[in-house]
């Protein structure tokens, strides 16, 4: 029986109705906004816990420091978003599409993604331990650090990525494609079942395999 080809992530295309405007005076925590866009806000250091934003633009956004806990997007659009710090535990995804953002520590632990596709970005430390990811694009990005510990990941697609250390530790992966992008490092190894890599990338892995085994190659 032929073995079934890794599923591709399913992305679902974004239209957005039209926006009013809005200067992010206003937010609060808790708060709940639709259809609107935001351009060149400073939200650096806000209380947004819990907030929900549907169908909303965000361009040229910093939110260095913002309180995103438990936050939730849906059908939002995000290009040039800037944040050394980006604190959005516990938060929620659902067709969000990001470009070109740059953000130093992201932390992200016990999220929930779903159809997200971040594009030419350039992320320093992602934590998205317990997370669960379900059908997520990473493309022409480049992280020092993705840390999938313990996270559960079905169809996650990384297209020309550049990745420094790699952590699936206790990882559940299924359809996870890691081909066509570049590795320094993997951590937990067994976190890796599910994975799909090429033979580049199974050279790279096979010191780690052996000493992972305690195996000696003479």
């Amino acid at each position: 029986m032929a073995k079934a080809a890794t599923r591709k992530a399913s992305i679902d295309r974004i239209t957005l109705p039209d926006l009013a405007d809005d200067d992010g005076a206003q937010l609060c925590s808790g708060d709940g906004r639709e259809a609107e866009r935001y351009t060149g806000v400073n939200l650096d250091g806000r209380d947004l816990t819990g907030i929900t934003f549907g169908e909303c633009e965000f361009a040229g956004v910093s939110l260095h420091e913002t309180k995103l806990r438990g936050a939730s997007f849906s059908e939002c659009l995000a290009t040039d978003l800037h944040a050394p710090v980006f604190s959005a535990p516990r938060s929620n995804w659902r067709d969000v599409q990001l470009n070109h953002a740059r953000l130093g520590s992201v932390e992200a632990y016990e999220a929930t993604l779903r159809s997200v596709h971040i594009d030419g970005s350039k992320l320093d430390f992602v934590n998205l331990r317990n997370a669960t990811l379900t059908d997520v694009l990473l493309s022409n990005c480049i992280i020092d650090e993705l840390d999938l510990g313990s996270a559960t990941v079905q169809r996650l697609e990384l297209q020309n990525c550049r990745i420094g250390t790699l952590d699936v530790g206790g990882a559940k992966l299924k359809d996870v494609d890691l081909r066509s992008s570049d590795f320094s490092a993997v951590h937990g190894l067994e976190g890796l079942r599910g994975a799909t890599i090429d033979d580049a990338q199974l050279g790279m892995l096979a010191p780690l395999l052996a000493a992972h085994l305690g195996l000696r190659v003479e």
